[in-house]
């Protein structure tokens, strides 16, 4: 057992619902021992808390110093090894342990690391990170006797997922997972699941040699689409790196997106649910609120961040909720977790009596630009967005996740990210034209912090994607 030393966290690892950073830049092994043994302090001593990683070159070295961590100060560490993100969240329930931990950097690119937090009582995150940051700073650790255990819950897991499969027998399916945490589960649910399926990239490489693992931005879908022409697939589903989130593509190819997702699934849960609340965030199309309504829903906007959401949930007593990126959390017959490989079970259960293709062609048509990233520094991003709300005060612009102002044309977003150092913009509008004139009216409000929209945005027409009739 280590003296306890403390150990002051980087400001700009502590996010609003995760620690992330730059491995060797702002987030150190230390870092991770400090917020295991803080962990452990917080919960209390002889608590039961599981441990996994996904496959990013740090992640288990990084992984073992929060178990060190979390054992040094009397924690009865799980240790669950490396798989997705969500395996973490089945274990949390399957093991009924007391909390759970994931050394993970999600979606972001090779260089970064992070921990994602949950307990039984739900998602760690905002004051509750703050507190463990604090914790580790003072070094005010519990001092005491722990344990460490391995245990393999993936085969339950995987089971799991597979007992939901309601679906047709006949289904041909493409799946890319990204070389991320969830190739192994991948590999193992589709041996479980009738039809056929042709995989790629289900090797778990953390410098992810074939793309980026965000399948919410549309390159990083280029060899799903491939896929699913070459083999006549009837979808194409894609996970990111942690597997929490999923993309789809319909047989056609076309990028089916996350807020088009939830609406999918919202319509069919509701079903069981009549009058029950449904959460989408701040990014996502009006479509969400109308399907959601006409469905006999209640839709309520939220901020975004899987969990703030999450915690939402529970309080609102929501079957199912989720957001832009591809985070979508079902309560109905789940735990309200998110999880791509549960969200393509469920997908495929529904896909022959609701095609995608044919449901997407009956929305009403608009047209809206993906999220346009306007880079900033992490140290401006509070100052910038405070500014914006007083400029738009008179506006009355919906505040509950940066700023979000209706107009004629249709509506517009800022906010600032919680994971990158970026501000995120998105605009829907009746047509092209409008759409341009609310980016242009972004930028000019932009302008007045010493900011702008990248040049495509204003003047390239595949800024924009069509949707509906």
């Amino acid at each position: 057992m280590s003296a306890p030393i403390a150990r002051a966290l980087a400001s700009t690892i502590v996010r609003a619902y995760d620690v992330r950073g730059i491995v060797g830049k702002d987030f150190h092994r230390e870092d991770a021992n400090a917020l295991g043994r803080a962990l452990a302090t917080m919960m209390g001593k002889g608590k039961r808390i599981c441990v996994a990683w996904d496959g990013r070159t740090s992640s288990k070295d990084f992984a073992q110093a929060f178990i060190d961590g979390l054992v040094d100060s009397g924690a009865r560490a799980l240790v669950l090894g490396l798989g997705p993100t969500p395996m973490g969240y089945f274990a949390l329930h399957n093991l009924a342990a007391d909390a759970c931990a994931i050394i993970t950097g999600s979606h972001n690119p090779p260089e970064y690391n992070g921990i994602k937090l949950v307990s039984a009582l739900g998602p760690i995150y905002g004051d509750a990170l703050r507190k463990l940051a604090k914790i580790a700073a003072t070094g005010a650790f519990l001092v005491a006797p722990g344990t460490r255990e391995d245990v393999d819950v993936m085969p339950a897991y995987v089971r799991r997922l597979a007992h939901d499969f309601t679906g047709a027998k006949d289904l041909r399916v493409a799946w890319d997972a990204g070389n991320g945490a969830g190739g192994p589960a991948l590999t193992a649910l589709i041996e479980q699941l009738p039809g056929e399926h042709v995989a790629i990239y289900t090797e778990v490489d953390g410098r992810f040699p074939h793309h980026h693992p965000d399948p919410s931005r549309e390159e990083n879908l280029a060899d799903l689409k491939a896929l699913v022409a070459e083999h006549r697939c009837d979808v194409g589903i894609a996970l990111d790196g942690d597997a929490d989130r999923v993309g789809v593509v319909d047989h056609e190819g076309v990028p089916v997106w996350g807020d088009e997702l939830l609406a999918y699934f919202a319509e069919d849960v509701l079903t069981s649910y009549p009058g029950a609340t449904v959460l989408y965030d701040v990014k996502c199309r009006r479509l969400v609120f109308d399907r959601i309504k006409a469905a006999g829903g209640r839709p309520l906007i939220w901020a975004t961040g899987h969990s703030l959401i999450k915690a939402q949930m529970r309080k609102q007593d929501s079957p199912i909720s989720g957001e832009l990126s591809g985070h979508i959390m079902f309560a109905d017959r789940f735990y309200g977790a998110d999880d791509g490989l549960y969200c393509a079970v469920r997908l495929l259960s529904l896909l022959r009596d609701k095609p995608l293709a044919a449901w997407r062609a009956a929305l009403p048509a608009s047209v809206v630009t993906p999220e346009l990233w306007v880079p900033i520094a992490e140290d401006r991003k509070a100052e910038v967005m405070a500014t914006l709300r007083r400029m738009l005060a008179s506006q009355r612009p919906l505040t509950v996740d940066g700023v979000r102002v209706d107009s004629a044309d249709g509506w517009w977003l800022i906010r600032a990210s919680n994971t990158q150092a970026v501000l995120v913009v998105r605009a829907e509008g009746h047509d092209t034209a409008a759409v341009r004139r609310l980016l242009a009216h972004v930028n000019r409000l932009l302008g007045e912090c010493g900011l702008a929209l990248p040049a495509s945005a204003l003047h390239e027409e595949q800024a924009t994607t069509t949707t509906g009739a």
